[in-house]
């Protein structure tokens, strides 16, 4: 009879157990893919008050289909200053109280190549924006939008911003925000929640 050796027995446990950690994707992997990315559609309310746009989401956002989903990335801290999000809750229960509160959530860009998750690393030239010139044209009751970082707002300048019609020009304030990604490390996180928090006076009220 065959027994099998403890010491292998107990590496190969160990060596499997780290390979399911790590699967699907390993987190360096997730980081130093390239790929060509598509965002997905939009967090939005029947009658949205406040957009809040980045610019395309990250390798991991990406990976499992939901917005801003690296545990650094500040958004949803921002989004407990901004209108009361519990941050703890389940990610559909987060996408209700946005909801609720009239937040839709989106990205400027539709289309890109970008190796990992960096704004940085977009290949400028393969840049396609999604339809939000007809989005805040459909939606009058959109008094804001909200950049998070400087690549979500020099994006809709350089895609969105011409296809405005001038009445939506003259509705909306446009509000640019500090990336609440950790990579933007420019502001600590304190400092950057306290930008975020001026867009409470364009959320609705809780119930």
């Amino acid at each position: 009879m065959l027994v099998a050796n403890p010491a292998k027995t107990s590496s190969r446990t160990a060596s499997e157990t780290a390979s399911r950690r790590e699967n699907p994707q390993s987190r360096a992997q997730l980081e130093t893919m390239t790929a060509h990315c598509t965002s997905f559609p939009p967090i939005l309310p029947r009658r949205p008050t406040l957009l809040v746009l980045g610019s395309m989401p990250g390798a991991r956002s990406l990976a499992e289909q939901r917005y801003y989903a690296h545990p650094q990335n500040l958004f949803w801290r921002a989004m407990a200053v901004v209108c009361a999000l519990d941050p703890a809750l389940s990610y559909a229960r987060r996408v209700a109280t946005l909801r609720a509160r009239g937040v839709a959530v989106w990205d400027v860009l539709k289309h890109c190549e970008r190796p990992g998750s960096l704004d940085g690393a977009i290949v400028r030239d393969t840049e396609l924006p999604n339809e939000i010139a007809a989005l805040l044209g459909r939606y009058a009751s959109i008094r804001a939008v909200a950049f998070n970082g400087g690549k979500a707002r020099d994006a809709f300048r350089r895609h969105v911003l011409p296809a405005l019609a001038d009445d939506v020009r003259e509705r909306v304030a446009f509000e640019a925000l500090p990336s609440t990604s950790p990579a933007y490390a420019a502001l600590d996180a304190s400092r950057k929640l306290a930008h975020w928090a001026r867009l409470r006076r364009y959320v609705i009220e809780a119930a």
